[in-house]
């Protein structure tokens, strides 16, 4: 645990129950309600008469909003700390839950999306920053990883335990209580974190001005590589999982709303031995002289693969598929690993952030894109969207993310060329 003049000591069971729980509390309801319109999608079409596309927007001005908060959250969380960021914002969040709730149309609950993706953006940031005042830096990583299955344990939760609750309300009820649990976590974090002076340490004047922090992350050849190559699929993960496999598993393979739950249940509970097998997988490899980025880009490779059998209609198990995208696609969050890794400490929390604000960015991008374009093909008879509006959707996805492989591949092998090069030129020169 770090210490300052004005920083009690902490046992650590105290640092779990007044730091680690609270802020993990507020990650587990951010993502739960970012993901709970997968299975909530058949009550909203049917009762607010949804388009496809209206759908995909609906959900995606979540993304939309929790990239538009992100720098300044980070801003915030630096000069205020995260006691106070987190209670004002999960306040925010539990207004937009409850408008959620009481929206009658299509406009009102757009913007009730957008408020919640305001006031839960900073939930994972936050509960990081506390987490790393608290916890000393060895024990970090793993406390990170526990952050992530708590987000795995969330977005799980999303699925069949909501298809559950639904047997006893409506989805507006869901999220009534949604968001009087939302408010609570704020009032939680408010209670329980410790107190201490914040935002005196005088990080935030040493950082520079927001534009200068953010050329210098742009500019470290890190940080491109890594975004090029990761960014885009991270970004599909996130917009596709959330919402749209659910959508795949009614309208294509034709599972009841109870199996199309189960299976996102599978597939979001493979988040958390996904999040620990790319730990372990990426730790063995650095044993044996392999890059994380080396790792990133076969972990890619094999997630394009499972979304081409998408676009081939793979029938013979499209349970397995469903389970195998979420499941394969938790090798995305390998670039925030990569980034703390290879870039100076002072980036890396920026580095953080702006990979965060892309991240969303692109998820909403891939979630409301996707729906208009299956929206492109009328209803069959039973009311479902053709198998081959989603092949095609799922078919631009492949094309927009294989340049970037094959520009990882091209630059490893120009290095491996050069490097060769080099070597021979050594053994030329005359002993």
């Amino acid at each position: 645990m770090q210490e300052t003049a004005t920083t009690p000591r902490l046992t650590g069971v105290a640092v779990f129950f007044y730091v680690f729980l609270p802020f993990a509390l507020g990650h587990y309801l951010s993502t739960l309600l970012r993901n709970v319109n997968a299975v909530l999608a058949p009550d909203l079409m049917g009762a607010l008469a949804l388009t496809p596309g209206e759908l995909g927007l609906l959900t995606s001005a979540f993304f939309f909003a929790f990239a538009l908060v992100q720098l300044p959250v980070g801003i915030a969380l630096d000069r205020w700390g995260p006691r106070r960021v987190q209670l004002a914002m999960m306040l925010v969040g539990a207004l937009g839950a409850l408008l959620f709730a009481r929206g009658t149309g299509f406009g009102q609950l757009l913007v009730a999306r957008a408020v919640m993706g305001l006031g839960l953006g900073g939930c994972f940031m936050a509960a990081v920053k506390a987490v790393s005042t608290w916890i000393t830096p060895s024990k970090l990583p793993s406390v990170h990883g526990y952050l992530i299955a708590v987000g795995g344990l969330g977005a799980a939760s999303a699925t069949m335990p909501v298809r559950l609750v639904l047997d006893y309300t409506d989805w507006r009820g869901l999220f009534a209580i949604l968001a009087g649990l939302t408010a609570c976590s704020g009032l939680l974090i408010a209670l329980v974190y410790p107190r201490k002076e914040e935002g005196k340490s005088g990080t935030a004047g040493k950082r520079g001005p927001l534009g200068q922090a953010l050329r210098e992350v742009f500019r470290a050849p890190v940080f491109r590589t890594t975004a090029s190559l990761v960014l885009i699929p991270h970004a599909v993960f996130f917009g596709i999982q959330g919402l749209w496999i659910g959508r795949w598993l009614s309208d294509v393979a034709r599972f009841p709303d109870d199996a199309v739950a189960y299976l996102l249940y599978m597939g979001m509970a493979s988040v958390i031995f996904g999040a620990i097998a790319v730990g372990m997988i990426t730790e063995w490899a650095g044993r044996r002289g392999i890059a994380p980025l080396d790792v990133a880009a076969a972990g890619i490779a094999v997630f394009l693969l499972v979304q081409a059998a998408f676009v081939l209609n793979y029938k013979p198990s499209f349970q397995l598929l469903s389970v195998l995208f979420t499941l394969v696609g938790t090798i995305t969050g390998i670039e925030y690993a990569i980034i703390a890794q290879s870039m100076p400490r002072e980036l890396t929390g920026r580095a953080a952030t702006c990979l965060n604000l892309l991240i969303f960015i692109g998820a909403f991008v891939v979630q409301a894109g996707f729906g208009l374009l299956v929206g492109l093909w009328p209803l069959d008879d039973a009311g479902n969207v053709p198998a081959m509006a989603y092949r095609m959707a799922f078919a631009v996805l492949v094309l927009v993310q294989l340049p970037g492989l094959v520009g990882f591949v091209r630059r490893r092998r120009s290095q491996a060329a050069r490097a060769a090069g080099e070597v021979e030129e050594v053994q030329a020169v005359p002993t």
